[in-house]
């Protein structure tokens, strides 16, 4: 039998030690639930096949899209629909929770310096 126990967001975000390294922290089904440090630009991608949510625990972050950009604070969340081309920017240290399908690439088919692997996301 597996134990059932708690998971603190603040921590398992106040715990992470790069930016732009999400990390797995749950499951739901086949979503997977990651927070993540961000500071700075990511890069301009899409997730073809699935929609990712982005919640706000800490500090605040623009996310860029090909039309407009939206500005989200901390208590704030956003779902990027499937197939949307997306660049998340942070002026300042930021921390967020991430769900979004195991199968979701990090930086979609962009493979960059930043790209993390699902393997790493589990460490």
């Amino acid at each position: 039998m597996t134990l059932i126990d708690r998971t603190n967001l603040v921590a398992a975000a106040d715990a992470l030690t790069k930016t732009w390294s999400p990390r797995v922290i749950g499951k739901v089904n086949d979503q997977l639930i990651k927070v993540a440090k961000l500071k700075g630009e990511l890069c301009w991608h899409a997730h073809d096949d699935e929609d990712e949510m982005f919640y706000v625990i800490a500090g605040g972050f623009r996310m860029e899209f090909e039309t407009h950009s939206v500005e989200l604070r901390e208590g704030d969340f956003l779902t990027v629909p499937k197939g949307v081309r997306h660049n998340p920017v942070a002026e300042e240290d930021c921390w967020v929770m991430l769900i979004e399908p195991a199968s979701t690439l990090h930086t979609g088919s962009e493979v960059t310096e930043k790209t993390k692997s699902l393997a790493d996301q589990m460490k």
